[in-house]
Formats: C-alpha cells, structure tokens, sequence
C-alpha cells in the first residue's frame, strides 16, 4: 500500500494515518480516501504472513541521527511559529500549518502578509477553495526544481504541494550510492507520491520501479518526468497497493539494491486493501529484506505523523535486517529555518545501509 505529511495520498489516508483507536492526524498526499475504521476494516493483507525473527547479529547503530535541510535557491523555511511556517518554494511564498510551530514567529507581520498563497483549512474540503491567493489567482501547478531536476509544485486540497523537500537529505544520499556503486542498481520506491525520489534514482543511473495506490499521484508522477527531460530513463510506474506488489515481488523472485518505503499511518489501497501502520509495518519489512539482492546497498524507511519514537522503527530495523552486517541508522528528517536557525522536526526514519 502506498504514498503523502498530516502525509500523502494514495494509500496515504486522508487525515487521519493509521494508528490506533484514537487515530493521529494523517499527513494525506493527495486526494481524499476513506480510512478504514475499527468497525468497518477488514483484515489487514499482512496479518496472515508469519514473521519468524532472524537468526545472526544485529547491525551496527548509530543514532539518533539527525538529517537537515538547510534554505536553499530552490527551497526555503523562511520562518515559523504560532501553528504555521512560512516557505519559499521557487518564485512563491507560502503559509500553511504546521503544529510543531509551538514557539513564536521571527519575523515581522509585513513578512508574513508578503505571500502569494495561503492554506487556509476553512472552507470546503475538495478542491482549490483550501487556498487564498492573496496577490493574483495560480493556477494548480507551478513550475518548481530540485537539484536541477524540473518539476511540478501543485497546491492539493490537503495543504500539500506534491513535495516534501526534507527527504532531500534521503535522495541525495541514495544518489551517491547509486553513483559510488559503478554497476547496474535497482530502485524499489513504494509509496512513491509524485515522483521526486525516483526522478532522483533514475537520473543517477538506476532502474526505478515506483509503486503508488493512487492514480492520480502515479499521473503527477509520470508528468513529472517528462518535465524532467527524463523519459529516456527506466522508470516503471506501477499503480497498486504497496503491500501486495511486495508479496508479488517476493514470489517471482524479483530482487532490488535499493528499497525506499514511506508509508502513511492508515491508508486503503486502489481495491480496499486495508493498511495500517502498526500492525503492516512489520511484514512489510520483512518483505523488503526478502526482495532484496545479494549485494544489496541501502533499505530507507520514513514515518510521518505517529504517536511513537524512532526508536521503535529503529528496533524493527535492525532485528528485521539481523545477519546481514551493515549499520542502522535512525532519527529524525528536520527543515532548518532561514529566519531564527530553528529545526522544524517534519518525520522519524530508520535505515539499514551495507556499508
């Protein structure tokens, strides 16, 4: 099941994420899907699969570890606070909510006022009517770039706009590995949302299969990579529940160097499939170890908007990953602020690396 921070889209539910009989606030992705209620859920596809703990020693440790983004000509975290932040994406400026904003803004009222859209939150659900343009109407998308990769910014119904720039830190280390390795590698991008990660692993050189429950993130995606001038890269964009072309992979024997999973705390995938976070994570897990090749290079693992610490992931990383050596690491992905030097912690993640 798939990808969306509140999160992501696809199988990212909307807001609520999974978790438990008091849900936590989703971080949707794109476009409103039903969450599976403790009435209505069927049975979750992972409950049947039986995870035996491995044998062997556990990976090294290191944590907690912290990976920042700091403001830069494609993006900034110009200031935050009073339940809001407000960014750079480009040429516009935006305010959205942001609750971890406990403290007060640094910057003056005018700053803030100075904004070419806000998320306002206060009127209907669907469409562009969450949005206020306080200078001229936009349109749904704009145009944006990362590291020199094009793409499209988009203002969603869910105060996303088809990025989350703190998983820079994560691309760029994947794209060094991709690099440094100097032979054929293969991406895995579950919950893949719009793109940006496998457009990184792609012009890096490896072989992306991106996997989302949701078509119209997979279209976003696609679109995206043709506004990227990199259609000539191999890229299968596959549009299925996350959990179930894991399982697929698993019986075909498929294997990949390199496996990203984000997944939301609930979420349903294109046929109902039922994910929630606690409960699925440990065999997808299990899963990813099971697809990978023998020469394997990293397994990265976000999680937004859970009532947990990393620790937890940290723990089901490394027994998950037991006997295979390397190192885990874990922490958290945090935006420091242009204005104060402030760290706005977005998400916790975990991951094994071979080396």
């Amino acid at each position: 099941m798939k990808s969306p921070r509140d999160k992501r889209r696809d199988n990212r539910a909307q807001p609520p994420r999974k978790g438990g009989s008091a849900p936590t606030p989703v971080r949707p992705r794109d476009e409103p899907r039903p969450v599976a209620t403790a009435e209505s859920a069927p049975e979750s596809n992972a409950a049947a699969r039986k995870i035996v703990r491995r044998e062997g020693a556990l990976p090294a440790e290191r944590l907690p570890v912290i990976l920042e983004v700091a403001p830069n000509d494609d993006y900034a975290l110009l200031d935050s606070g009073n339940g809001e932040k407000l960014e750079q994406y480009g040429p516009y400026r935006i305010v959205r909510p942001e609750g971890q904003a406990i403290w007060q803004r640094a910057l003056p009222a005018k700053e803030w006022n100075n904004v070419d859209a806000v998320f306002t939150g206060d009127t209907d659900e669907e469409g562009m009517g969450r949005w206020r343009f306080p200078k001229a109407p936009l349109g749904e998308t704009w145009p944006m770039r990362h590291d020199g990769i094009d793409y499209l910014g988009r203002f969603t119904s869910f105060r996303h706009v088809g990025v989350f720039p703190e998983q820079a830190s994560h691309w760029d280390h994947m794209a060094g590995l991709i690099r440094d390795a100097r032979r054929p590698v293969k991406v895995l991008n579950l919950f893949g949302y719009t793109g940006l990660a496998s457009l990184v692993a792609a012009r890096a050189g490896a072989e992306v299969t991106h996997v989302d429950a949701s078509k119209k993130a997979i279209g976003w995606a696609r679109e995206n990579q043709e506004i990227a001038r990199l259609t000539d890269k191999p890229i299968r964009w596959i549009c299925e529940d996350a959990m179930k072309f894991a399982e697929r992979e698993e019986r075909r024997g498929n294997a990949y160097d390199i496996i990203l999973f984000d997944p939301p705390a609930y979420g349903r995938g294109p046929k109902g499939e039922v994910w929630q976070l606690f409960e699925d994570l440990p065999a997808l897990t299990d899963i990813c170890r099971s697809i990978l090749t023998p020469k394997p290079l990293a397994v990265v693992l976000t999680a937004y908007s859970i009532r947990s610490s990393f620790f937890a992931i940290h723990a089901l990383m490394r027994d998950t990953f037991a006997g295979m050596g390397g190192v885990v690491e874990s922490g958290e992905l945090i935006i420091r602020e242009k204005s104060a030097g402030r760290a706005l912690s977005t998400s916790l993640f975990s991951r094994w690396l071979a080396k």
